[in-house]
């Protein structure tokens, strides 16, 4: 018998589009959202383990909070840090591979060219240390299965995020401000999907060696950038989206004004890069449209 796909966060936007791919290619998984597992429960994640022994567990559960965290950061830390580590220790006892999702913000944000997998974190928030200090007991406990799988920017149609809030905005806002001093790679929650099961299969192969990959669609934009494209899609005047400093925004938890990844493991594993983040939202777009016309449908009703 196959042994399962383990999908935990599968409510999530990335989990949701993760399950619902895995799914359409047949392939046997379970979808556990934190009711079903919770990571911080060490116990329950045995458990988990013990009853599927899955081949590949997909772990998108995390804090995501970002300014929470910054008050809550031992909370933070038990999601982000402590889960992923007993994740990793159950994995460990039944030869799973784990690909453990985590987050630009593990890095100072300073820099002026792509971060590579190979550049040395050095995290500003309180989110970004919770999320390497996951990614630090998933590479220690799993040296030759865990996989690290950065990612930055997402957005998609199974939740809220920064183009269906835009979307949402056109239709009531005669003008926008958004951020223009950021830079990042706006990355489509279903080509990151795609990417982790290229990666969970090439793994299993043997083919795509454990360590850190970087899973954001290519390409660099700021924050305004993105709105503008996303009102050209819309048939709306992208002029009405009009550029913020970020010292405009009063956030406890500092946003990084560099957050490009490079992607050289990719070709290394055999793998191919991801595409650019233009071409993803030109596909992405219409289920992101109709999710948020549906939101509003059930709003108004």
């Amino acid at each position: 018998m196959t042994r399962p796909w383990l999908v935990t966060g599968a409510d999530g936007m990335l989990g949701r589009d993760l399950v619902s791919r895995l799914t359409a290619r047949k392939v046997d998984t379970v979808a556990a959202d934190h009711r079903r597992l919770d990571i911080t429960d060490g116990d329950a994640v045995r458990a988990a383990l013990d009853r599927y022994r899955p081949a590949v567990l997909a772990n998108c559960a995390a804090w995501t909070d970002v300014d929470a965290a910054e008050s809550h950061e031992a909370a933070a830390l038990a999601v982000n840090g402590h889960g992923p580590a007993r994740l990793a220790e159950a994995c460990r006892a039944h030869g799973t591979i784990l690909l453990h999702l985590s987050t630009d913000y593990v890095f100072a944000g300073d820099s002026d060219r792509p971060y590579a997998e190979t550049a040395t974190p050095d995290p500003r928030t309180a989110y970004g240390r919770t999320k390497l200090a996951g990614e630090r007991a998933v590479l220690a406990t799993l040296p030759d299965t865990g996989h690290v799988v950065r990612t930055a920017w997402l957005y998609g149609a199974g939740g809220r995020n920064f183009v269906r809030t835009v979307i949402a905005r056109e239709a009531v806002q005669d003008t926008l401000h958004v951020v223009d001093d950021q830079r990042g790679q706006p990355t489509w929650s279903g080509d990151v999907a795609d990417g982790l099961i290229l990666l969970g299969d090439a793994a299993g192969a043997g083919i795509a060696p454990p360590g850190v990959y970087h899973a954001t669609n290519s390409g660099e934009a700021t924050w305004h950038r993105l709105a503008r494209e996303v009102f050209r899609l819309l048939g709306a005047d992208p002029a009405r989206v009009h550029p913020a400093s970020s010292t405009d925004l009063s956030r406890p938890a500092a946003r990084p004004a560099y957050s490009v990844l490079g992607h050289g493991r990719w070709p290394d594993a055999g793998l191919p890069a991801p595409r650019h983040w233009c071409y993803a939202l030109v596909e992405a777009f219409p289920g992101l449209r109709a999710a948020e016309r549906s939101r509003w449908a059930r709003h108004a009703a």
